[in-house]
């Protein structure tokens, strides 16, 4: 038994667990968040004091951290850049700074590629060595497996797909206007609501009580409100989920005609809002995908529910203890050598 430590650091929240590693499966034992701040170090602070409350809580010292976050990052230097969805957050040398306190192996990842390697290991897919795992949260990611290996690409940026524009106007993702992530995120679902509510009122016409609030504060408005207020069945908000679905089929299409996956994975928004995005998705996807390559392919949500981003953290744990273990292997064969 293995236990582990592992740090999720997104858009609106951070969170730190602590894992037992048994006979290959992770078994969570404790865990904590926070909203995420805007200043890094005051969110590094705060998460090293309540590793340390898990670990007196548990009676148990990881034997690794595995830390995820939203990209771009530089996962061999262990640091975080400038995500856009992190303002602030620039070079950030996040592996060091945990490096140095707990002196164990730790290692960062990009959220996508942690969350897919975390979905080929413990996933409910079968056997698959082409796999792509969308974060479709805060923001729009990539982590792609293919012939089972991570594709992280020349500066470790393969996979932003949030980045592609699919429209010349539309929601602001990732720095661009009408980009997947504007489209196909959290802030970007917020945006969409807000300019239809906006033609509703240049039309002249009555918004329902439900909007009221959110026209008069503009700024509070979030994706789950959106789909809450979808839930209790107001037209708008329904329209509006099935319309990104929409742009989610456009989205997945290219990574279907571009590498041809056995399985793509999809975190957060999606499995909440699923009974409204997935029809129009795959009526998308009918059209727009080569027709071979989609009937190869499963869509489905994450194995691991609103755990998903501990679970990446976990992954990225455990790959580092066995790139330690593979070093420490070549180390003693070298050493054998005459």
């Amino acid at each position: 038994m293995t236990w582990l430590a592992g740090i999720d650091i997104g858009g609106t929240k951070c969170a730190v667990a602590m894992a037992e590693y048994v006979q290959g499966r992770i078994q969570i034992k404790a865990r904590d968040q926070i909203e995420t701040p805007s200043v890094w170090s005051s969110a590094l602070e705060d998460l090293d004091a309540r590793l340390k409350y898990l670990i007196r809580t548990t009676g148990s010292y990881p034997e690794a951290i595995g830390i995820s976050s939203g990209g771009p990052l530089d996962p061999y230097r262990g640091m975080i850049l400038s995500p856009p969805n992190l303002p602030g957050w620039n070079d950030v040398p996040i592996v060091d700074y945990f490096l140095t306190r707990y002196r164990v192996p730790t290692a960062l990842e990009n959220d996508a590629n942690a969350g897919a390697v975390a979905e080929l290991r413990w996933g409910a897919y079968g056997h698959v060595k082409d796999l792509v795992f969308l974060t479709f949260g805060t923001g729009m990611g990539a982590g792609l497996i293919v012939n089972g290996q991570i594709v992280r690409g020349a500066t470790a940026g393969a996979g932003e797909i949030g980045h592609i524009r699919l429209a010349t106007n539309g929601p602001m993702g990732y720095g661009k206007a009408g980009s997947f992530e504007g489209f196909c995120s959290g802030g970007g679902i917020a945006q969409l609501a807000l300019q239809r509510l906006a033609d509703t009122v240049k039309q002249g016409l009555s918004l329902s009580p439900v909007w009221t609030q959110w026209w008069r504060n503009p700024s509070s408005l979030t994706a789950e409100a959106v789909g809450q207020i979808a839930s209790q069945g107001d037209e708008l908000a329904i329209q509006l989920l099935k319309e990104v679905g929409e742009w989610l089929g456009r989205g997945i299409s290219i990574l279907i005609d571009l590498l041809n996956p056995e399985v793509i994975v999809i975190g957060s928004i999606f499995a909440r809002q699923r009974r409204l995005l997935e029809g129009p998705m795959h009526r998308i996807l009918e059209v727009e995908a080569l027709p071979e390559n989609y009937r190869a392919c499963r869509i489905v949500s994450s194995s691991f529910g609103e755990q998903v981003g501990d679970f990446a953290a976990f992954a990225t744990a455990v790959e580092s203890l066995e790139v330690q273990a593979n070093n420490v292997t070549v180390c003693e064969r070298n050493s054998t050598q005459p």
